[in-house]
């Protein structure tokens, strides 16, 4: 089919998609106000497409889709799109999630936990909740202190925090109804993933694998908060007593040499699905820990759930079929990515598919009834596997990602060919819309390497690493490090791809007016695509960078498109530079809106620096590899901050002064800044100062000046040139 024919198909189906929309929301908006107590049931999120004017899901409907069946905003009169509110949210460090919108009553969740309701008409305030993360509890969060966003049922929201809880809100007041710790509060787990509600059960994982955490979820009863069941992901020993029967087969895939007491990983951090006609909850699994499978499994082994698709029931958390993405995973390609369900002709025939872009780089078409792989296919740059062998459902290694003996440059490195953006599915064109990036990282073996408590648990030389980021990161930026890719699951191949600049992506969302919007990562612009062709066909500049995918809905017959923004995760903290202030806020935008919008805001400038011409080469030495095992994922590779996070070179003499309470004594411990006084001495922590002097002090090398000419000139290298 040409791509004219294709273009008017798609029309046409956006038309009838619009006609129907149009009549569902006029049902919709006659509905009684009575029966519209903010309730999300059963009923009513199967039924999801009879009310497009609602986000009630995390995905929009159970299938994770985001695809919103509005079409009042198309590819005709998208230019006419301008603000309709903005709600300044306080925040300076990322925002990442989707909000819900019930009734004309938006709820989101902030950085630390927080939730926030807004009338979705004005962006008015209805009320906000703080479940008083500990600020020290951030330590412990490989990514950023960021949420994804509330589950609603009846009358309820439910989020998971930072420290591991999982609370239950009244949808009205913000009010606390119940609160269980899901998560053992010894131990380094993490929440900041949005749990899933089906059949009366709240879904939620955890985080923490870098750290040592053994990974699982949990199902919770919806009005008591009681736990139901567990499924863990891996096993705790190699002979039991196993907690279930999937734990003792996937012992059978660990060595009796495992290193069981770092948890090993598999946690589910981030994606869930539920098919109600199936009767099958969906969960993607995380990495490992450590990464280096020679250290974690020294006998091999394919090291089962890690990076698995597991398809459980929700009633019993029995485990009816997995899938596994990356056997004996070895370069934090977790498979914990966006799953999306959908039905697809495929050879002749309807498939009910899963479909999964993970950070290992390949399109998985999954059949959802058994998990049985219908298709994979590279749709990024990638070096550490050649294809995916159809038969086995395994890939095949080059060899060439290897790096128990020597440092290697892997592609895609540990942020992934895609990563935890969401990514939409549009039924009318038939693509799914792809958040992807090329990007290269150069892992190290510690040979010294073992398990630590409090420290960061990857079995990564990270101070010796930190010479070679420096030099690749800023010398050799790829030309495009993210994209937009259009891909077609059946045919298999890639439709179009609109190529970008900045490090950070961003989620989407797919409309049925043809269009496609995503925020522009680090530049703080969002976007509308054509679905069909990929051509920009609007933008706004909204100041800030962002990371959120965006949502439609309509509230007295009139649509909106909202996201957050403000910037942050791992790719805010350690690989870029923020171009203004990271002032989060909610914006939405309507047809003819004009609410003014807040003004670009420059960085807040470096302190004056603290200089000294006696430093001791032995120290700084010792605190370049204590900075780099401790302090680089939060405040920048070699201490460059990207700007979220204080950079170091700038402290001012205050805080010099200052520094052994601060690092020891946690005296800033409510800013986020927790105490190391666990894993540092005294003169381990005066060392890690001597070094950020030492860095404030240093003069550029010639790599560095080379990289800085070629940002200067846009010089840049194609990811095929490390890809197979």
């Amino acid at each position: 089919m040409g791509r004219l024919a294709m273009r008017r198909l798609a029309l046409a189906w956006v038309v009838l998609a619009s006609l129907g929309a149009d009549a569902a929301a006029r049902a919709d908006e006659v509905r009684p106000a009575a029966s519209r107590p903010l309730h999300v049931g059963a009923a009513r999120l199967a039924a999801a497409d009879t009310e497009p004017g609602q986000w009630m899901a995390h995905g929009r409907t159970w299938s994770e889709q985001r695809y919103s069946p509005l079409a009042q905003i198309d590819e005709t009169n998208v230019a006419r799109l301008g603000p309709a509110w903005v709600h300044a949210t306080g925040t300076l460090r990322g925002l990442e999630a989707t909000p819900l919108v019930v009734d004309g009553v938006m709820i989101a969740t902030l950085t630390w936990s927080r939730v926030l309701a807004l009338d979705a008409r004005t962006g008015q305030e209805l009320w906000r909740f703080d479940p008083e993360v500990p600020r020290a509890w951030g330590r412990h969060a490989c990514c950023d202190v960021v949420n994804r966003g509330v589950a609603w049922w009846e009358g309820r929201v439910y989020v998971g925090t930072l420290d591991g809880r999982l609370v239950a809100l009244d949808a009205k007041t913000g009010e606390r109804l119940w609160s269980v710790q899901t998560t053992d509060p010894t131990r380094p787990y993490t929440i900041t993933g949005a749990p899933r509600v089906a059949k009366g059960k709240v879904f939620i994982g955890n985080g923490g694998g870098e750290f040592g955490v053994r990974g699982y979820v949990s199902a919770h009863d919806a009005e008591t908060g009681e736990r139901l069941w567990r499924f863990y992901t891996v096993p705790a020993s190699k002979d039991g007593p196993h907690e279930h029967v999937e734990v003792a087969q996937a012992a059978a895939t660990w060595s009796r040499e495992s290193t069981f007491e770092s948890g090993l990983g598999g946690t589910v951090w981030d994606s869930m699905a539920f098919d109600p006609e199936l009767d099958l909850l969906y969960v993607g699994v995380g990495n490992s820990n450590p990464y280096n499978r020679v250290l974690r499994s020294p006998g091999g082994g394919d090291n089962l759930f890690l990076t698995a698709i597991l398809a459980l029931r929700p009633d019993s958390g029995e485990l009816v079929w997995h899938y596994q993405t990356t056997p004996a995973e070895n370069w934090d390609y977790t498979a914990t990515q966006h799953m999306i369900l959908a039905d697809l002709e495929i050879g002749g025939r309807t498939r009910k598919v899963l479909m999964q872009a993970p950070k290992n780089g390949f399109f998985y078409v999954l059949d959802r009834i058994t998990g049985e792989l219908i298709s994979a296919d590279a749709f990024a740059a990638m070096n550490w596997a050649s294809h995916v062998d159809l038969e086995t459902g395994r890939p095949v290694e080059t060899g060439r990602a290897e790096w128990k003996d020597a440092e290697s440059f892997v592609v895609p490195g540990p942020g992934g060919a895609h990563n935890w953006h969401p990514m939409a599915f549009h039924p009318g064109t038939g693509l799914v819309y792809v958040p992807s990036q090329d990007m290269a990282y150069p892992f190290l073996a510690d040979p010294k390497h073992e398990h630590r408590p409090g420290y960061y648990n990857t079995g990564e030389d990270f101070p010796a690493m930190a010479k070679s980021i420096d030099g690749f990161e800023r010398a050799l930026k790829f030309c495009s490090p993210t994209h937009l890719t259009a891909w077609d699951p059946v045919a298999r191949r890639q439709v179009w791809r609109v190529n970008k600049r900045s490090e950070i992506n961003a989620g989407v969302l797919a409309t049925a007016g043809n269009l496609v919007f995503q925020g522009g990562g680090g530049d703080g612009i969002l976007s509308a695509y054509r679905a069909t062709d990929g051509e920009r066909v609007w933008s706004a500049d909204l100041g800030v960078g962002i990371m959120a995918p965006p949502i439609s809905y309509r509230v007295d017959g009139v649509q909106y498109v909202a996201v957050l923004v403000g910037v942050g995760g791992s790719a805010g903290l350690n690989f870029s530079v923020l171009e203004s202030r990271n002032d989060g806020a909610v914006v939405a935008f309507k047809l003819d809106g004009r609410a003014p919008l807040p003004a670009r805001r420059a960085p807040t400038p470096g302190r004056v620096r603290v200089t000294t011409d006696q430093l001791d080469p032995a120290q700084v030495e010792q605190g370049r590899v204590l900075y780099g095992t401790h302090c680089f994922r939060c405040h920048g590779v070699n201490a460059i901050s990207g700007g979220l996070l204080p950079d170091l070179r700038h402290s001012s003499r205050q805080t010099h002064e200052q520094w052994r309470p601060i690092v020891l004594g946690g005296t800033l411990a409510n800013k986020g800044m927790a105490s190391f006084a666990d894993v540092l001495s005294p003169a381990e922590v005066d060392a890690i100062q001597h070094y950020v002097v030492s860095q404030a002090l240093r003069e550029p090398t010639l790599l560095e000046s080379v990289a800085r000419f070629a940002a200067e000139q846009g010089l840049c290298i194609p990811a095929s040139w490390l890809a197979r």
